[in-house]
């Protein structure tokens, strides 16, 4: 009787424990959530103060009784933000779609097809990776230059239509597939590219979405490339459109309608990535995944 008194107590304490345990990581999360989501709290709230409101606050305010959805207007008339806006959309879709075509025909040759080298390079392919990108940006630009491809959106593309770090991912995902199935295939006379459509793809689609969400997102922040090859308004992006919105449009000083452009530039990509996480983790996991 009394060794089952003492189990019950030491169930009990067990008990207490992971209780104790479990407050502590959720209030530690917690606390970590409030951390990160108070940056975006911020933009928005600012986002909503007047001009005259913003600059009457010598101790910064956590609300605002009088908000205003009038930097939002401001934002799509001091600039054409809609331009952008479009002109990011082509960019981020022809890209993300050429950009697919290639990933997907490199990493099935890397995983499945035999030829002399493959080994070789693909080393010499995952070296690539090494190179700091300020170097490839200048070689981008000289040969765009050369071409006479700046302020285009051909231009703008090229150099971003292949990802070595993307088809490596893509490439270990092909490689978990049962050779079986391949030689199944090769049995019943199926070609490489039907073998690959019918089955490589369906099978290894989470990790394909995975690669387009983050394309997406890649291009929908790109910086640098577009603000270095492009000096024409009519292909700004969104990204340099801020720029160009802090520069000639609302000016310097005017931080509520500089957060109001920056948040009508920003929720395109929150609800992107909170309709497909899931999507994106389970990808990444399982192209990181070997066996």
């Amino acid at each position: 009787m009394s060794k089952i008194m003492d189990f019950e107590k030491i169930e009990r304490g067990a008990r207490r424990t992971e209780r104790v345990r479990n407050v502590i990581i959720y209030a530690l999360l917690g606390l970590w959530a409030l951390v990160v989501l108070f940056p975006f709290y911020w933009m928005i709230l600012t986002s909503v103060k007047s001009y005259s409101a913003y600059n009457a606050e010598y101790i910064p305010q956590l609300f605002t009784l009088s908000p205003t959805l009038q930097n939002y207007a401001d934002a799509f008339t001091a600039v054409p933000l809609a331009r952008y806006f479009l002109n990011t959309l082509i960019f981020t879709v022809i890209t993300t779609a050429v950009m697919m075509i290639v990933t997907v025909l490199a990493a099935y040759a890397f995983a499945r097809l035999d030829f002399p080298g493959k080994n070789a390079a693909f080393v010499v392919f995952l070296s690539l990776m090494m190179i700091p990108n300020e170097l490839v940006i200048i070689t981008n630009f000289v040969t765009i230059t050369n071409m006479d491809l700046r302020n285009t959106f051909l231009g703008l593309i090229l150099p971003s239509i292949t990802s070595v770090f993307y088809i490596y991912l893509l490439k270990e995902n092909f490689a978990q597939v049962p050779d079986e199935l391949y030689y199944a295939a090769k049995v019943d006379a199926t070609s490489d590219m039907k073998y690959l459509r019918k089955v490589m793809i369906p099978i290894c689609r989470p990790t394909l979405v995975t690669i387009a969400i983050l394309k997406v997102i890649e291009c929908w922040n790109s910086y640098v490339w577009p603000r270095l090859i492009t000096d024409d308004p009519n292909y700004f992006l969104v990204s340099n459109g801020i720029q160009e919105i802090r520069e000639n449009g609302f000016g310097r000083e005017n931080i509520p309608a500089m957060m109001s452009a920056v948040v009508v530039i920003s929720v395109p990509l929150i609800l992107l990535f909170l309709i497909f996480h899931k999507k994106i983790m389970a990808g990444v996991a399982r192209g990181g995944t070997k066996g």
